[in-house]
């Protein structure tokens, strides 16, 4: 049945947080940002986006600097983690620029202040911009440092009232192990917060579940390698894992 484009009524949820890494940007690199990549993964919002779903988005940082590698290499964790901060934001610019190539309004929306570059956050013109049907996309983690941006996407999907996460990672759900590595791996097609956390299942961080948690939302893990996938689990179809209480 086809999908009729500006009708959420078609869609499982009508304004979601999507949260993707870093490394996510990066395609086939080892490092940094990969244009193309970067302009598929802008393609596969938009085509949400043309559902009159709004998007808000938070992007990791890991294909540029991690706060806790640095930290393990022997800098203090504090400035770790704001360097991680700025690589964060970094990538946020690169997919605004492929979002707006692609005709679609979207706002930079810094925890760090830097206002020549990007909007500084403030909540109710966050939810300002979305009601516009404007793609928010939310950068440098939540201000502070030791929170990661898993975190910070549960936190801002929380004050924007949205109504699940996607967490588009590079397999289709969340497994008992590496499907990568053991063959046998089992995926879950529905998982409770306590058994993410009980089994360390590595969804997300245990900060980022319990918030969620705590605040009924639900998290959709899928497969952002998937041409069409984001938009066809938002119309209900697609294989995923849904996370809930």
């Amino acid at each position: 049945m086809p999908i009729n484009l500006a009708d959420t009524s078609m869609t499982t949820h009508g304004r979601v947080m999507l949260k993707i890494s870093g490394e996510a940007l990066m395609g086939d690199q080892g490092y940094g940002l990969h244009p193309p990549t970067v302009a598929r993964i802008a393609q596969e919002v938009k085509s949400v986006h043309d559902l009159g779903v709004e998007i808000c988005m938070v992007i990791g940082g890991g294909n540029i600097f991690r706060g806790l590698q640095g930290s393990a290499q022997g800098m203090e964790r504090t400035t770790a983690d704001y360097m991680g901060m700025l690589a964060t934001v970094m990538n946020a610019l690169a997919m605004q620029a492929a979002l707006e190539d692609l005709k679609i309004h979207t706002r930079v929306i810094s925890a760090i202040p830097m206002d020549q570059v990007c909007e500084p956050y403030i909540r109710r013109r966050a939810v300002r911009h979305l009601e516009k049907k404007r793609v928010c996309i939310f950068a440098a983690g939540t201000g502070n440092p030791y929170f990661t941006t898993d975190t910070a996407a549960t936190l801002r999907a929380n004050e924007m009232a949205c109504e699940a996460i996607y967490k588009g990672t590079k397999v289709d759900g969340v497994y008992d192990k590496d499907p990568k590595k053991y063959p046998d791996a089992k995926r879950y097609d529905t998982v409770t917060y306590d058994e993410v956390l009980q089994k360390h299942l590595g969804v997300m961080d245990a900060s980022a579940i319990a918030l969620a948690r705590d605040n009924n939302l639900p998290i959709i893990v899928f497969s952002l390698d998937e041409p069409g996938g984001f938009r066809g689990i938002l119309a209900g179809r697609g294989t995923y894992t849904k996370v809930h209480g």
